[in-house]
């Protein structure tokens, strides 16, 4: 009995440690772990991530054009820690994919893009065409997403589903691999 009531005072005890939070002070170095990890990781994308994409779509290798290059190879590049994340999100049931996926897509819209337009040295010169095309292929996107999810069957995406969304993203690269030839005849001006 004496044994027994010693080995539950000791877990609880111990569960009692497993209870307490961090102290506050080591959010300094959780601070600076986590801009070492950007600056790391702006590094690797600078001199080798980028240099590889280039090297991969240039004429000798698969001949893709810039367009389809970001539309594709660094598209696929960025998102691969959402598209990991939702992989192990659905194999344990875990409902962390759609928020990651879509709060992702938003970061990097609107604050990637506010990021490299601040902090360019250059003047950028933009068009409303990149501009009105990636919208309107991404708010689609989005509403279809909806529609999917919250009307034709709610909380899940069925396999045709997932084929309808691909065949949307298809069609989008088949744009952007026509993307000067497009816009030629839509302002009769060329794309610069």
């Amino acid at each position: 009995g004496q044994d027994h009531r010693r080995l539950e005072e000791e877990s609880e005890d111990s569960c009692d440690d497993l209870k307490k939070a961090d102290p506050a002070w080591l959010c300094a170095f959780y601070g600076i772990g986590v801009l070492y990890m950007f600056l790391a990781l702006a590094i690797v994308c600078d001199e080798f991530f980028v240099p590889a994409l280039e090297e991969m779509s240039c004429p000798r290798r698969l001949n893709l054009s810039m367009d389809v290059a970001g539309a594709t190879l660094m598209a696929a590049g960025g998102s691969a820690p959402e598209l990991f994340t939702r992989l192990f999100g659905t194999f344990t049931e875990s409902d962390i994919g759609f928020g990651t996926i879509v709060g992702s897509a938003v970061f990097n819209v609107l604050f990637v893009i506010a990021m490299c337009s601040l902090l360019t040295k250059e003047v950028l010169h933009l068009t409303w065409w990149p501009l009105f095309r990636d919208s309107s292929f991404y708010a689609t996107g989005l509403v279809v997403l909806c529609i999917f999810t919250g009307v034709v069957s709610p909380g899940e995406i069925e396999l045709w589903e997932a084929i309808v969304l691909f065949l949307m993203y298809i069609v989008y690269i088949l744009i952007m691999w026509q993307n000067a030839n497009i816009y030629k005849k839509l302002t009769g001006k060329v794309l610069e």
